[in-house]
C-alpha cells in the first residue's frame, strides 16, 4: 500500500478520550525540567480553555505482548523492582485484564492520550491465542484502544498474507471461522515502513500514520528489524524485502515534514540490552553497569533529529534511556519488557507555535502492570470465551514433572528437555540419529510445577506445552560431518552471533566447554566436544535432529542449513508431547534436566 497520510481506511475511527481529573505524572528519565505547569492546556468537564502554546500529550506504549492474554506464569510473569536502599524485589505482573485497567486509569485526566506498541503483539503465543491464529489477541488490542503498532518479526511467522488478514479481517483460509461472528481485524494500523513487496517495491502495509486532535499532529513511523529474515522461517518472509531501519525512518520523516507534521515518534521492533535487570533503574546514571548497549544504540544515534522519541522492543528488556541524536541532543528511547508486564508512560509536550515536540520537556517512566487492581470485565469475558473454545484441546494432560522446568540460563533445563525429546523422536524415525540441537529462541517458556487450573500440581497440560513450543516447526533429520558439527557449535559465538551469542540447547550425551574469557569461535573449546564420552571425529558422519527453522540455517547457523539426507518429521510440539507421555506418569514424574551439558568458564 503506498504511503498516505489519509485516515486509516475501512475502520471505525473511535473518538479520542476526553476525560476529566488532572493527573500528575511521576517521572523517571526526564530529559530536563518540564515547562511551567500553567503553560499547558488541561482537559475538564464543561471547561474548554483557549488552547495555550504548549500541550501535553500522553503516550502510553508497550511491546512484545506475544498473545499473553492471561497472566504469564513463572519468571515470565514477574518483574524486578529496584528499591531505594539498593535491594530488589520481584512483583507479579501481566495479563490483559490488568493491563486494560492500568491503561484506562492512566488515561484519566489526560485529554490528549495515544496508545502505541512496538511490535510482536502476536506470534509465539500461548494456546488461548495461538490455537486461533491470534484472533483473540487482536480482539483484546481493539478493546485496549490501541492506536497504532509497528510490525515485529513474529508478525511474519505465518507470512504476509496472514498478517494482512489480521489487519483487514476475514476468516482463516484453512481453519475457517471460530465463532458465529466474522473476524473483523484490527481497528488500529499495523505499520511496516521497511517491509517491501519484492515485486512492487512498496511497503506491504502503511509505513506511517498521523494522529490528530484539535490542531495537534503527531506522526508515527513503524519498522521491524532489518534482520527479520534471519530469525523467521523462510516461508514466512517469502516475497518480502526488509530495508535498513535508519534509512527508512529518515525517509519517511522527510515525507511527514513535507506534509506539515513535525512531531514524530518512531516505533522500532529492535532493542537494546540494559545495564540492569530492574525495570526502574536509572539508565542515564553514570558508572559501571549503567546505560544500554545493543543494536538500538547505533540506530538511535543515526535517526534524524526530526524524530522526537523512539518506542522500541524485540529484546524483551525494560529501559527508559536518553541517547543522543545526530545533532548531539538527548532523545528518549523506551522499551516495556514483554508479555504485558509493563507499559511506558511518556509525556510529549507539543508546541503549537512550531508544531514540534519540546524535547527538553519529555518525561517517561515504565509502570508495572500489577495484579492488585480490579480486572477489566470485558477482558475477563473475552478470555472466558476463547478458553471455552480451547478447553477440549488445552486441558489434556500430556505429562508430569517433579519440579519447575526453567527456561532461563545459557543452558536451560527446558531447552535440554526439548532437545532430548527431539533426539528420542529422531531415533524413532531413524535409529542412527546421534544428537539433537534446539535454538534458544524457540524455547518460549518453562513448565511450572504449581497447577495453573484444575489439573493438579505437577501435571503438564497441552496448553502449557503449546506455550513452550508454539511455532509448529517440524523435527528434521540431516547428516553432517563431524567437522560440520563442530563448526555449527562455533557459530553459536561467531559470525552473525559473535556480539550476541545464541547457545544451542544440546541433547543428552553431547558435552563441551564454553570459555567466555576467549573471543569469537575460540569460545567453544574444540578439544572438549564429546558425544557420549567420545571425541567428535571430523571425518565421520553424524545424524542430527533439529527443528525446521535451524535446518533452514536460521539464527545465523548457516552450517545447519547445509545438511544432507533430509527427513522431515512431525511438528516439534508433538515430539515433546510424545516424550513427556512416554517418560512420565503421576507416580513417576520426570525431573528437570540438570543443565550441565555445557561447562561454562567465565
Amino acid at each position: 500500500m503506498p504511503a498516505t497520510s489519509q485516515p486509516y481506511p475501512g475502520r471505525r475511527r473511535r473518538a479520542y478520550r476526553l476525560l476529566a481529573t488532572a493527573a500528575g505524572l511521576a517521572t523517571v528519565g526526564a530529559l530536563a525540567a518540564a515547562l511551567p505547569a500553567d503553560a499547558h492546556e488541561r482537559g475538564g468537564h464543561g471547561h474548554h480553555p483557549k488552547p495555550s502554546r504548549y500541550q501535553d500529550v500522553q503516550l502510553l506504549s508497550f511491546n512484545d505482548l506475544h498473545g499473553n492474554l492471561e497472566p504469564p506464569s513463572g519468571s515470565s510473569g514477574r518483574v524486578t523492582e529496584l528499591q531505594a536502599d539498593g535491594t530488589t524485589k520481584t512483583i507479579d505482573a501481566g495479563g490483559v485484564e490488568y493491563l486494560a485497567t492500568h491503561l484506562r486509569q492512566a488515561r484519566k485526566g489526560n485529554a490528549y492520550s495515544i496508545t502505541a506498541a512496538g511490535g510482536d503483539m502476536v506470534g509465539a503465543s500461548p494456546l488461548i491465542s495461538g490455537l486461533f491464529h491470534d484472533e483473540p489477541t487482536i480482539e483484546a488490542l481493539n478493546k485496549l484502544d490501541l492506536d497504532v503498532t509497528s510490525v515485529g518479526n513474529h508478525e511474519f511467522d505465518e507470512g504476509a498474507r496472514e498478517l494482512a488478514r489480521l489487519q483487514n479481517g476475514g476468516c482463516h483460509p484453512t481453519a475457517g471461522c471460530y465463532t458465529d461472528k466474522k473476524f473483523r481485524g484490527a481497528d488500529f494500523p499495523y505499520l511496516a515502513a521497511n517491509v517491501l513487496d519484492e515485486k512492487t517495491g512498496k511497503p506491504i502495509l502503511k509505513p506511517y500514520t498521523v494522529w490528530k486532535k484539535n490542531g495537534v499532529k503527531i506522526g508515527f513511523i513503524g519498522v521491524t528489524l532489518e534482520d527479520t529474515p534471519g530469525i523467521v522461517s523462510a516461508e514466512g518472509v517469502k516475497g518480502l524485502k526488509f530495508k535498513d531501519e535508519v534509512e527508512t525512518i529518515n525517509k519517511y520523516a522527510k515525507v511527514l515534514e513535507k506534509q506539515g507534521v513535525k512531531s514524530i515518534v518512531a516505533l522500532i521492533h529492535e532493542g537494546g540490552l540494559p545495564g540492569s535487570g530492574s525495570y526502574n533503574y536509572n539508565c542515564d546514571a553514570p558508572g559501571a553497569g549503567d546505560g544500554i548497549s545493543g543494536p538500538i544504540v547505533d540506530i538511535a544515534k543515526n535517526i534524524t533529529p526530526k524524530v522526537d522519541a523512539l518506542v522500541t522492543g524485540h529484546t524483551h528488556a525494560a529501559y527508559v534511556c536518553t541517547i543522543p541524536d545526530p545533532a548531539g541532543k538527548p532523545r528518549m528511547v523506551t522499551s516495556a519488557a514483554s508479555f504485558g508486564r509493563l507499559y511506558t508512560d511518556t509525556t510529549l509536550t507539543y508546541d503549537r507555535f512550531t508544531g514540534d515536540i519540546a524535547r527538553t520537556a519529555v518525561k517517561s517512566a515504565n509502570r508495572v502492570v500489577t495484579r492488585d487492581v480490579a480486572k477489566a470485565a470485558d477482558m475477563t469475558q473475552l478470555i472466558a470465551k476463547w478458553n471455552t473454545l480451547a478447553a477440549p484441546v488445552g486441558n489434556r494432560a500430556i505429562g508430569y514433572i517433579s519440579a519447575d522446568v526453567a527456561s532461563t540460563g545459557t543452558e536451560s533445563p527446558m531447552g535440554d528437555l526439548i532437545a532430548d525429546a527431539q533426539l528420542a523422536y529422531g531415533k524413532k524415525l531413524d535409529p542412527e540419529t546421534d544428537l539433537a540441537l534446539m535454538n534458544p529462541g524457540g524455547v518460549r517458556a518453562g513448565l511450572t510445577y504449581a497447577a495453573k487450573g484444575a489439573e493438579g500440581d505437577g501435571v503438564v497440560t497441552y496448553a502449557e506445552g503449546f506455550t513452550v513450543q508454539p511455532f509448529s516447526n517440524t523435527v528434521n533429520l540431516q547428516d553432517f560431518t563431524g567437522a560440520q558439527v563442530v563448526q555449527a557449535l562455533k557459530e553459536q559465538v561467531s559470525g552473525a552471533n559473535a556480539a550476541a551469542p545464541k547457545i544451542l540447547q544440546p541433547s543428552s550425551g553431547l558435552t563441551y566447554t564454553l570459555d567466555l574469557t576467549k573471543t569469537g569461535a575460540d569460545r567453544v573449546v574444540t578439544d572438549s566436544i564429546r558425544l557420549n564420552g567420545a571425541a567428535i571425529d571430523p571425518a565421520a558422519t553424524y545424524r542430527v535432529a533439529t527443528n525446521s527453522f535451524l535446518a533452514g540455517g536460521g539464527d545465523g547457523f548457516t552450517t545447519l542449513g547445509q545438511g544432507t539426507g533430509d527427513v522431515v518429521g512431525t511438528d516439534d510440539l508433538a515430539a515433546l508431547v510424545e516424550y513427556l507421555t512416554a517418560n512420565s506418569s503421576a507416580a513417576t514424574p520426570i525431573a528437570p534436566p540438570a543443565a550441565d551439558r555445557i561447562t561454562i568458564v567465565q
